[in-house]
């Protein structure tokens, strides 16, 4: 590592001179459809790197598959595109190895809550220091319009061509749930300022950072959260001090609650309530315990992972 990247590790964001711009995390260009609001999450991801001044090298985005999951792709940090679902247990393992990383997980609605439910539940009990984001355009893009669990009930997709037969699931109430979960947060891909501010507040977050961001196919789902898009008063903020608090977006959207995110029991209920969309920090809790501090894995130098791995080939030995 380099003098100038000892530094950066070294000095806390504000601190340091700005080495990094957005540029310089820019990997190949985004092949995603025009209007996809995956760029839009792209953006805001590659302001907050800039903003944090991550080092790319200490860097890591884990997908899985589906076209949010080309994530990595994009960027210029180390990446992970893994298999349909597997994207959390990538990103424990590389977390409880390399502890000192800062590690991204990116998701879609089936590739997180259908395939993929079991390591979603088990990673916010095990409370890693992750930030990981669910980009949910209430269908399976990359396969062509197919049903996934966040569908809206009713919608006529290429696999259920009568409509959605089930109530969609939420993913927000779905975490709230689960025991030992830290941060639960949802924005919007359709409100850029406060994607921003819910991300980095999700990134300075010490446990699992879970963030449900609402986007908008514009080839299957256009007119999903359509009607938010073009009616701001059915989107309600949740504001506080210890979430996120956007001045900039009160002229659009007058209509705001003052939450505060220690209360899971208020927060249950709002990820319930469907008379309006809910933007914000659900529940935060800082205080809860972390899989990687419990479960502390030893460093050890290569001869000696080499060493117990062959005492352990000697242990089955025929």
């Amino acid at each position: 590592m380099s003098l100038s990247c000892h530094l950066l590790h070294v000095l806390q964001p504000e601190e340091a001179d700005n080495q990094y711009e957005m540029t310089s995390y820019e990997g190949a260009q985004a092949r995603w459809c025009p209007g996809c609001g995956d760029h839009s999450v792209l953006t805001a991801v590659q302001k907050l790197l800039t903003a944090e001044q991550l080092i790319p090298e200490q860097t890591v985005f884990v997908s899985g598959i589906g076209c949010s999951s080309r994530f990595p792709h994009y960027l210029k940090t180390y990446g992970f595109h893994g298999i349909h679902g597997r994207a959390l247990p990538v990103s424990t393992g590389v977390k409880l190895h390399r502890p000192e990383l800062n590690v991204f997980t990116v998701m879609g609605d089936g590739d997180c809550t259908s395939i993929g439910a079991a390591h979603w539940i088990h990673a916010l009990r095990y409370n890693l220091d992750l930030t990981v984001l669910l980009l949910d355009n209430g269908i399976y893009g990359l396969t062509k319009k197919q049903t996934s669990p966040t569908t809206p009930q009713g919608l006529k997709t290429n696999t259920q061509p009568k409509g959605s037969f089930l109530p969609a699931l939420n993913p927000l109430a779905v975490s709230l749930g689960v025991t030992n979960a830290s941060f639960v947060a949802q924005t919007a891909e359709w409100a850029p300022a406060h994607l921003y501010a819910t991300l980095r507040a999700a990134y300075r977050h010490k446990g699992t950072s879970f963030v449900r961001i609402l986007q908008r196919c514009p080839v299957f789902t256009p007119e999903v959260f359509q009607a938010a898009v073009q009616d701001p008063a059915r989107i309600v903020l949740l504001v506080h001090d210890d979430g996120v608090v956007t001045p900039e977006l009160n002229r659009i959207y007058s209509s705001q609650i003052h939450h505060d995110p220690g209360d899971i029991a208020t927060a249950r209920r709002l990820a319930e309530a469907d008379d309006h969309i809910h933007l914000g920090v659900f529940f935060r809790d800082q205080s809860r315990p972390r899989y990687e501090e419990t479960r502390k894995v030893t460093p050890r130098s290569p001869n000696e992972r080499m060493s117990r791995l062959e005492e352990e080939f000697d242990r089955y030995a025929v």
